[in-house]
């Protein structure tokens, strides 16, 4: 088998990341050699590979769903953005520059190539590539500059699976509108659709998907029912909107452990607190305000890709008064905010800021981002972590904590990815129990690793229980069927990309 086909999406969070990734499970454990490809993803929440490069975070999770260890050809461009109108693009795994958005436009002519490069590659090395699409693809007003979703589809004459969230309402609306506002060319390629997130009886959805078919000429692949407990390094923070409390399983000692993790404007890598959650007993929620920290027994300051920035917000919030005197945790920028001093003339620019002052370290803002897989000992257990930051802390005292520091019951590091290391999170988790007088015992079997595992596990079952793997395949081999009726209001005379010199249409 030798193919590729793209899964879009209605929206946002809409699920594609988890169904390209259930998508390469399914085919993975068919015996397939099956990559996955984001060509420009924007996420704050980011990975670093064995070679030292940057890639979204949801890339590297589908990449072990496929069994292989992630590459930057599976995501080479991603936009982190920093504000509302400004992002740095990492190119290749490497950040490039740092861009506004109308800047952005010119930026993504010299970035067409490296689209194109990255995906001939992995269709030569690979059987299979699973594509995801960013956003939606029809956002007509980013249409002509398109190199994620139907500039790529069409060029790559790939067929277009299109997700919706059933759960959020006006799916049909979705489904339809996506088709209708592509051009005739795009519209070509939209092969049929798949519905996510369905709870209730199937029965009183079908009329619904009868009259999808029918406006549409197109097929519903499957029906995707909502799947709980399922967490899996998702890209943005649009996810923790409609995320509640999670853990809270029977505890192995006698108490909860209660985990509260600062939702920061610009908050990056929260997908370090998952390992947290998968613990009995322990507690995790995301909070905002000073009074949702009245019961925490840790607070975790997380990532975040704009430092200074949040950090006037935690004071603004009232946040950074409640800390003192807490069992503090911070990572990467977290980390930063903690320190007494931060000099930033990179990020924000804005000079030498006055830290929180609850870890005796200073930070100061380097040119050139560290990005790296380092490993160590903690709690006298092995850690294996990455590490993606400008800002470099510089401890002159406390006790050594990973690559950071800890003094009394603050703990700050550099190191994402620390909390997975099964051994080093239950000592941590057993220490901050010590410091909050809490009867806990982190119980101890639980394996991070095999949970995810069996979540890329579920994921695969979702495909080949619920889609039409068949139709898949056929996808797959014979790309898009032929004769798909166009809808109105396609057909417009707006300009069409330039993108499609170049593509590879095969592996």
């Amino acid at each position: 088998m030798k193919g590729a086909l793209l899964v879009a999406g209605t929206t946002s969070d809409a699920g594609k990341s988890v169904v390209t990734a259930g998508i390469c499970r399914w085919l993975a454990r068919q015996g397939v050699r099956v990559a996955p490809y984001k060509a420009q993803n924007m996420s704050l929440n980011s990975f670093v590979t064995a070679d030292g490069a940057e890639i979204g975070r949801a890339q590297a999770m589908q990449a072990a769903a496929c069994g292989l260890e992630p590459s930057a050809d599976m995501n080479p461009i991603l936009l982190k953005p920093g504000s509302d109108r400004r992002s740095q693009v990492v190119v290749m795994g490497r950040p490039m520059a740092e861009v506004d958005a109308m800047e952005y436009w010119d930026v993504k002519e010299r970035l067409r190539q490296v689209a194109v490069d990255a995906l001939e590659r992995l269709r030569s090395a690979y059987d299979v590539v699973v594509c995801e699409g960013a956003g939606s693809p029809a956002e007509i007003n980013l249409r002509r500059g398109d190199i994620a979703n139907m500039g790529l589809a069409r060029a790559a004459n790939l067929p277009v699976v299109v997700v919706g969230d059933i759960d959020r309402g006006g799916v049909f609306a979705a489904l339809y509108g996506t088709v209708a506002l592509l051009e005739p060319e795009d519209q070509a390629l939209i092969a049929g659709f798949v519905i996510n997130k369905f709870r209730g009886a199937p029965e009183i959805l079908e009329p619904g998907l009868d009259m999808i078919r029918e406006l549409t000429g197109r097929e519903v692949y499957g029906v995707l029912p909502w799947l709980d407990g399922l967490w899996l390094d998702v890209e943005d923070s649009l996810a923790l909107d409609n995320r509640p409390a999670i853990g809270a399983r029977a505890p192995y000692g006698r108490q909860t452990l209660r985990v509260a993790v600062v939702r920061l404007p610009r908050i990056s890598n929260f997908t370090d607190v998952d390992a947290l959650a998968s613990e009995p007993g322990v507690v995790v929620r995301f909070v905002t305000s000073p009074g949702e920290l009245d019961d925490a027994d840790l607070v975790v300051l997380p990532g975040s890709r704009a430092t200074v920035s949040d950090l006037a917000w935690l004071r603004a919030t009232g946040l950074a008064a409640a800390l003192p005197g807490r069992a503090v945790l911070g990572i990467c920028g977290g980390y930063q905010m903690l320190a007494r001093t931060i000099r930033d003339d990179v990020e924000s620019g804005a000079g030498l800021v006055e830290g929180l002052g609850l870890l005796p370290a200073s930070v100061e803002f380097a040119a050139d981002k560290t990005l790296g897989r380092p490993a160590g000992t903690a709690y006298g257990h092995p850690v294996a972590a990455y590490e993606i930051h400008h800002g470099v802390v510089t401890a002159d005292g406390g006790e050594p904590f990973l690559d950071g520091c800890r003094d009394g019951s603050v703990w700050g590091t550099t190191w994402h990815g620390a909390l997975e290391n099964d051994g080093f999170r239950r000592a941590f988790l057993a220490e901050v129990a010590a410091v909050s007088g809490r009867d806990f015992t982190p119980a101890p079997d639980v394996s991070f690793a095999a949970l995810r595992e069996e979540r890329l596990d579920a994921l695969g079952d979702l495909i080949e229980r619920n889609v039409d793997t068949g139709a898949l395949l056929r996808l797959l081999e014979g790309g898009a069927p032929r004769g798909l009726p166009s809808l109105p209001p396609g057909g417009s005379s707006r300009e069409a990309p330039d993108f499609a010199a170049g593509v590879p249409t095969s592996g």
